[in-house]
């Protein structure tokens, strides 16, 4: 992510001053911000996703395209995709390439939907450019394959310090 620093710069035109804000790039090591803010960073990839998304769908010629946002993450989707005639539900999943994550959690409810997938974006932790993006999904007529039987544990432990099972899956590969 890029940190800049505010500097204002005083401009003299003939008579007048003018007052201008010029933003300038500070050089940074570590950016604490990928997980303190983490929820903005994951609106702001998935927003430069679907910019890319469209770009690439452009190029090819196709304009019939639908995008549509899960509000709220309960059934194991962040978007609905619709080109082509084929309806995607898919799971975003993000990683930063300098990341050791080597896995996912899927949320199983994806498993219920016409033709769940997962899109995992890897991204520049300076630039924040995406790419390479792994895909884990059927056919455009399947559903998405078997997520192999590894549940999840919650990151966070319940009032009596229990950790509990989601309803999530860590697939057998890649």
């Amino acid at each position: 992510m890029l940190t800049f620093n505010l500097q204002t710069m005083s401009l003299i035109s003939g008579s007048r001053l003018r007052q201008r804000t010029r933003m300038a790039r500070v050089p940074n090591t570590f950016d604490a911000s990928h997980y303190l803010q983490s929820s903005l960073r994951e609106k702001l990839l998935e927003h430069l996703f679907i910019g890319e998304l469209v770009q690439e769908l452009w190029k090819l010629g196709r304009r019939d395209i639908e995008i549509l946002r899960a509000e709220i993450d309960f059934a194991g989707y962040d978007l609905v995709l619709e080109c082509n005639g084929v309806l995607r539900h898919v799971q975003l999943k993000s990683s930063h390439l300098t990341a050791n994550t080597r896995d996912v959690k899927v949320n199983l409810s994806l498993c219920n939907k016409p033709h769940g997938c997962v899109v995992w974006v890897k991204f520049d932790e300076a630039t924040l450019e995406l790419g390479p993006f792994l895909w884990f999904g059927g056919l455009p007529t399947q559903k998405l394959p078997p997520l192999g039987d590894r549940m999840a544990r919650h990151t966070k432990r319940t009032s009596l310090q229990c950790e509990v099972l989601r309803r999530c899956a860590e697939p057998s590969g890649r």
